[in-house]
């Protein structure tokens, strides 16, 4: 079982990445690219991380062509000092490693944050008819509150998708009091009912284009920069600039300079900061839009 060993070693080598200018880990070269440029936007932002403790499980092992396939789950925990404030920032990967007997060929994330969301996003018709008189609250407080408990969990009283990341914001902001409006019309609206739900509530380009012109439920405010928003207010990513909005944050918290911090899922993070430089689908050609979410 000495593989188990390497693999354990591997992982330390990558968590003392984080705090050490020595890299001594095998990492693929856009992840290589992702952890420079996590700690080089950290020092622009008066910021570094001081520790860093990290836990792993390995969820199944396999024989392929000789080779043996370890999938397994790593949680990194990182406490981040910025000017005279702390701050744990967590991040799960599900990784997969490659070994020829004890030797490590290979390491990465098979389900990289790359990955575009559902193609049925096209079919997506944002609401355009008139105000609502109806009036609601939303409450910042239980959006952040659900963000907190489920962003690393999953309510069984929601569908899981493979890329969860807008359903899981949808079921904040509804936590947080938005209305679901649009029911039965999947192409309408934002809602979730009886085991169905609308594009928006499950596709990030969606829900990108319901935020952006909604006039009754849920509503928001495009905000020119991420320091005007609120927590329980929405991030959205275009990771490649060409239009297509591939995933959707909720803000958490706010760093010593004001700027907001995130939780997500897919590649579920906790108090991530919110430009996603340390992404492996960061582009320099990344787009965001901010959104205040309104209510009565």
């Amino acid at each position: 079982m000495s593989w188990v060993t390497n693999l354990k070693e591997h992982i330390q080598k990558i968590n003392n990445s984080f705090v050490s200018n020595h890299r001594e880990c095998f990492l693929r070269d856009d992840e290589e690219s992702c952890l420079v440029r996590k700690i080089d936007h950290l020092h622009q932002r008066d910021g570094k991380i001081v520790k860093s403790i990290v836990d792993g499980t390995v969820l199944r092992t396999q024989k392929i062509d000789g080779l043996r396939q370890v999938d397994y789950v790593v949680h990194f925990q990182h406490l981040i000092k910025q000017q005279d404030k702390f701050h744990i920032e967590e991040k799960i990967e599900e990784r997969r490693a490659i070994f020829s007997g004890e030797e490590l060929l290979d390491d990465y994330c098979p389900l990289s944050e790359k990955k575009n969301q559902n193609e049925e996003n096209a079919l997506f018709d944002r609401e355009t008819s008139e105000f609502d008189e109806s009036r609601f609250q939303y409450s910042r407080l239980e959006a952040v509150r659900y963000a907190e408990r489920w962003w690393n969990d999953y309510n069984p009283n929601y569908k899981k998708f493979d890329d969860n990341c807008t359903n899981f914001i949808s079921q904040c902001l509804h936590a947080g009091g938005a209305p679901m409006v649009g029911y039965p019309n999947r192409s309408k609206g934002w809602w979730f009912r009886n085991r169905n739900w609308s594009l928006s509530w499950s596709v990030a380009h969606s829900l990108r284009w319901h935020l952006s012109g909604a006039k009754t439920g849920l509503r928001a405010k495009e905000m020119s920069s991420p320091k005007e928003l609120m927590k329980g207010d929405v991030i959205c990513y275009d990771f490649n600039g060409d239009g297509r909005w591939q995933h959707n944050t909720i803000v958490v918290a706010k760093d010593a300079n004001n700027e907001p911090l995130v939780n997500a899922q897919t590649s579920n993070s906790r108090m991530r900061y919110w430009a996603y430089q340390d992404s492996t689908a960061y582009t320099p050609n990344i787009k965001y839009k901010f959104f205040h979410i309104i209510d009565g």
